[in-house]
C-alpha cells in the first residue's frame, strides 16, 4: 500500500490536474498495482489528456509537473526511449515520481492494467475494460542472434585490457539476457534483473559469479559464467535456431585471447 507521502502527493496531483480541462485522468502503475510499495518505492503515474491538445501538453509537460509539488529536478525520458515521461524528484522529503503523459488512445498499448485514481467521465475505464495489456517478452531468436556477437565483443575488450568497458558489457548481458530468462523460468515478468533476489533462489549464487571486479582474471571468469548460464537457460526457451558456428567461433576466440594475456 502507498505510504503517507505517496498518498499526499497523489491527492495534491489530483487536485491540481482536476483544474486543467485538458487532463482527463490520473492513473497509477508499477508497485501500486501489486500492493508491494514500501518506503523506497517511487510513483509511476500516468497523466491522460485530450488528444486535441497533444502538441501543447507535450511542450508543457515539465511545467505541468512543476505544479504538482516542490519539483527539485525533472527531465524528459528521451534517453530511455520514452519522451512522454517526465522523471521527477520532489521534496523534501525526497520522492521519485515518473509522470507519463498519454492520450486515451495511447492507453490501448500498455504492459499492465493501471489503477484509475481519478478520471473525467468514463472514457478511460471503458477503454481499459475492452482492451488488454501485453507485456513484452524477449524473443529467444533475438537473444541467440546477438549473444555470440556480444561474447566476441567482450573478448576484444579483454584483449585490449579495457576492463571498465568489459564490466559494463557483462552487466548489460546480465540485464538483457540472464535476468529476464531467470525471471521467466521462475514464473515472473522478464523485467531485467529487478527483484531477482526475491524471485530467484536456484542459480542465484552462480549469477553472482557474473559480477566481475577490475582484473583480467575476474572479467574472464565473469564472461565465462555468463556463457555457461545462458547455455543452460536457453534449453528452456522452445524452438529457435541455434547459431552453433557463431557460438563455437566466439567461445574459441575468447579462449585464444585469454591464453595470450600476461596474467
Amino acid at each position: 500500500m502507498p505510504l503517507q507521502m505517496h498518498e499526499d502527493f497523489i491527492n495534491l496531483a489530483k487536485e491540481k490536474l482536476l483544474q486543467d480541462h485538458r487532463i482527463l485522468g490520473l492513473l497509477a502503475g508499477g508497485s501500486m498495482i501489486t500492493s508491494t510499495m514500501d518506503e523506497y518505492s517511487d510513483l509511476d503515474l500516468i497523466v491522460v489528456y485530450d488528444a486535441g491538445y497533444q502538441e501543447e501538453i507535450m511542450n508543457q509537460r515539465v511545467r505541468i509537473a512543476e505544479k504538482l509539488g516542490n519539483l527539485l529536478s525533472g527531465f524528459t525520458g528521451e534517453h530511455v526511449g520514452e519522451p512522454r515521461v517526465v522523471i521527477c524528484l520532489y521534496g523534501p522529503p525526497p520522492l521519485h515520481v515518473d509522470l507519463k503523459f498519454v492520450t486515451v488512445q495511447e492507453l490501448e498499448q500498455r504492459v499492465e492494467n493501471p489503477i484509475i485514481l481519478w478520471e473525467r467521465g468514463d472514457e478511460i475505464s471503458a477503454l481499459i475494460q475492452r482492451t488488454s495489456p501485453i507485456y513484452p517478452y524477449p524473443s529467444p531468436q533475438w537473444i541467440e542472434d546477438r549473444f555470440w556477437v556480444w561474447v566476441h565483443y567482450g573478448a576484444t575488450k579483454l584483449g585490449r585490457g579495457e576492463l571498465f568497458e568489459l564490466i559494463d558489457h557483462v552487466t548489460y548481458m546480465r540485464n538483457a539476457v540472464l535476468g529476464p530468462l531467470y525471471l521467466i523460468k521462475n514464473g515472473e515478468l522478464p523485467s531485467g534483473v529487478r527483484r531477482l533476489e526475491k524471485y530467484v533462489s536456484e542459480g542465484l549464487d552462480e549469477l553472482k559469479d557474473t559480477i566481475p571486479n577490475h582484473s583480467t582474471e575476474s572479467c574472464y571468469h565473469a564472461l565465462q559464467m555468463t556463457i555457461r548460464l545462458y547455455q543452460q537457460l536457453r534449453q528452456h526457451l522452445g524452438n529457435f535456431e541455434n547459431k552453433r558456428e557463431a557460438e563455437q567461433v566466439s567461445v574459441a576466440y575468447l579462449e585464444t585471447v585469454y591464453s595470450s594475456l600476461d596474467k
